[in-house]
């Protein structure tokens, strides 16, 4: 095989064109990811919001999973990974955070208004309701380009105010929700979950649920083993369901009870997927009645016994739909769903797409 020319690995013809049109000149503006012997790929473009007197940790997640270098993916990305931009309305200005501490934005709102995401990890005063004019401008233009806007925690009340959550359902902080609904009343609040996914316009709940909604990200753009293998690294679960609840009693137990019942009964599941699973069965696992296993799985996860199972198989499916092996059918029963009608199903409520287009947009060799 020849080897490439210069000119080919800049990702440029040898005879360059008389002259840049107005989409050349845009493409050019962006920054590309270069592999010898590859056409360069835009990098997808990421601005997180920062201000005077942030919480650092939600700014901390964003940058955690979308500003570090990735050697550990290797050959996982078919796509570029993220370009991050740290974004405030008066960019080298220092801003004080929570802690004692300060930081300084390189980027400025024209970044943010350009970027592909834009993240809001909260607002300064949520229960003041102030939020920057310069910030919601620029969150209508970045909205009205096409461009993916997600709040963490109390950002939900940027993304109100610059009208992006009218007619949506949307959640933030559970102790901010019921604000958010007065102050907003056409936002359809709902308190009771992790993250909202509506394609376009994403918000969760507070600050570890971040987590999770970022995670979510990575696997909508580059699949389920980037999205595992940024959470290992993260030392965190790979998927939550963002329907599951935000308040879940004892989420921090004892080291003595790491290995109680319920514990055991969820490893057990993990190891028996696609066997038939039914609460008796789980509680049996875990040596309880059925009664007090369904009371204590509840309030121990914040989600039903038969909900979790659900969730854990459709996070099981998604490498086996990533490989070109096995139809929908045959997913469907490896991973303990008694259809492909009831796989699809779940699927959809889980993962807000269908199982055959999930395959098609993060396939392996899939046709």
């Amino acid at each position: 095989m020849a080897e490439p020319t210069a000119e080919q690995i800049a990702g440029q013809s040898a005879e360059p064109p008389a002259g840049p049109s107005a989409e050349g000149r845009a493409a050019r503006s962006r920054p590309v990811a270069v592999t010898i012997g590859r056409r360069p790929e835009p990098v997808h473009d990421i601005a997180v919001y920062a201000f005077e007197g942030m919480a650092p940790f939600e700014l901390g997640v964003v940058v955690e999973v979308f500003g570090l270098a990735r050697p550990e993916l290797g050959g996982l990305l078919a796509a570029p990974w993220y370009g991050l931009k740290v974004c405030a309305d008066r960019p080298g200005a220092a801003l004080d955070a929570v802690g004692g501490f300060a930081l300084t934005a390189r980027h400025g709102l024209d970044d943010l208004a350009a970027a592909d995401t834009v993240v809001i990890p909260g607002v300064r005063n949520a229960f003041s309701g102030e939020v920057s004019p310069g910030l919601v401008e620029a969150l209508r233009t970045a909205h009205e380009r096409g461009a993916r806007i997600v709040s963490i925690c109390s950002g939900a009340f940027a993304l109100a105010a610059a009208g992006l959550l009218d007619d949506k359902e949307a959640t933030t902080h559970w102790r901010y929700a019921e604000l958010l609904q007065q102050r907003h009343p056409r936002v359809r609040v709902n308190p009771d979950v992790l993250y909202v996914d509506n394609g376009d316009v994403l918000t969760s709940a507070g600050s570890a649920a971040g987590i999770d909604l970022c995670l979510h990200l990575v696997r909508r753009d580059h699949g389920a083993k980037v999205a595992n293998s940024v959470a290992r690294r993260f030392v965190v679960a790979p998927h939550r369901d963002g329907g599951q609840a935000q308040f879940i009693e004892a989420a921090v137990r004892p080291v003595e009870e790491d290995e109680d019942g319920i514990a055991r009964s969820m490893q057990w599941a993990l190891d028996h997927l696609s066997d038939p699973l039914t609460v008796s069965v789980l509680a049996r696992a875990a040596r309880m009645s059925d009664r007090s296993y369904l009371r204590h799985f509840t309030a121990r996860n914040g989600t039903s016994p038969m909900r979790w199972v659900v969730t854990q198989r459709i996070a099981a499916s998604l490498a086996l739909l990533e490989a070109p092996e096995g139809s929908v059918e045959e997913i469907a029963a490896a991973v303990g769903f008694e259809s492909a009608a009831t796989f699809r199903h779940h699927f959809g409520r889980v993962m807000r797409t269908s199982p055959t287009a999930y395959r098609r947009s993060f396939g392996r060799g899939v046709a």
